[in-house]
């Protein structure tokens, strides 16, 4: 991906919904091309049919892995690579993560900072976030990373700043998006994206009805005519 766009996450409080199908079937309609779940929420069976309803709809699959142990976030790991994911979102055990992408093609985008509770929340002072960032970006096979500034404490136009500018790799901003000042800020921060899940299914982003279609609508809105004002970053693995 080369433009600055939103991931449509089929997710509320950090699970995968239910009927995530059904919201995934009216988002493709809708002309989203990114599409991704959590680890949590539905069986492994159900989600194989998920990432397949998604792809096979001509959109780009995405794993967020919200389960801090590391013994859990190594099996949703497992899970994303049989899933077939493109994009791997989230985790804290890059070290443990990085051996069993490599030689797949899934782009990786793990935390930076401490990640604490569920849902979950970025907590540590600016500087400390940034420091992680940096150390994770170091990594070869880490492809980006995903910033959970609107779940800090501190100042979040200036965090996602001084993460974009500190790390030459994309920044996904993730968690508590709602409103388009919200996304303007991610935007001329420089970030590559970001991602939209609760707000949309609950009907709470500013738009005509609180129905997903017209959430999608709106959120896209927000992206039209200022693709090229991005900070030089670009969505890759």
């Amino acid at each position: 991906m080369t433009q600055f766009d939103f991931i449509f996450m089929l997710t509320r409080n950090d699970r995968t919904v239910t009927d995530a199908a059904v919201h995934a079937k009216t988002a493709l309609r809708a002309g989203i091309r990114h599409i991704g779940f959590k680890d949590i929420g539905l069986p492994l069976d159900a989600l194989a049919a998920l990432a397949r309803q998604i792809r096979e709809g001509g959109a780009s699959t995405y794993l967020e892995v919200v389960s801090l142990d590391r013994d859990s976030e190594i099996a949703s790991v497992k899970a994303a690579i049989d899933l077939g994911v493109d994009y791997l979102l989230g985790g804290t055990h890059a070290e443990d993560v990085l051996p069993l992408l490599d030689g797949t093609p899934i782009g990786y985008y793990p935390f930076p900072g401490r990640i604490v509770g569920h849902p979950t929340i970025l907590d540590g002072s600016q500087a400390e976030i940034v420091k992680s960032a940096v150390a994770l970006a170091g990594h070869p096979g880490v492809a980006g990373l995903d910033l959970l500034a609107y779940r800090s404490a501190g100042n979040v136009p200036s965090l996602i700043d001084a993460v974009c500018r500190a790390v030459p790799k994309p920044v996904i901003v993730a968690g508590s998006v709602d409103q388009p000042d919200q996304i303007n800020t991610i935007r001329n921060s420089g970030a590559a994206g970001f991602t939209v899940g609760t707000s949309a299914l609950d009907g709470r982003f500013p738009a005509e009805s609180p129905a997903l279609e017209f959430q999608l609508r709106a959120i896209s809105a927000c992206l039209e005519g200022h693709q090229e004002s991005v900070g030089g970053q670009s969505w890759s693995k």
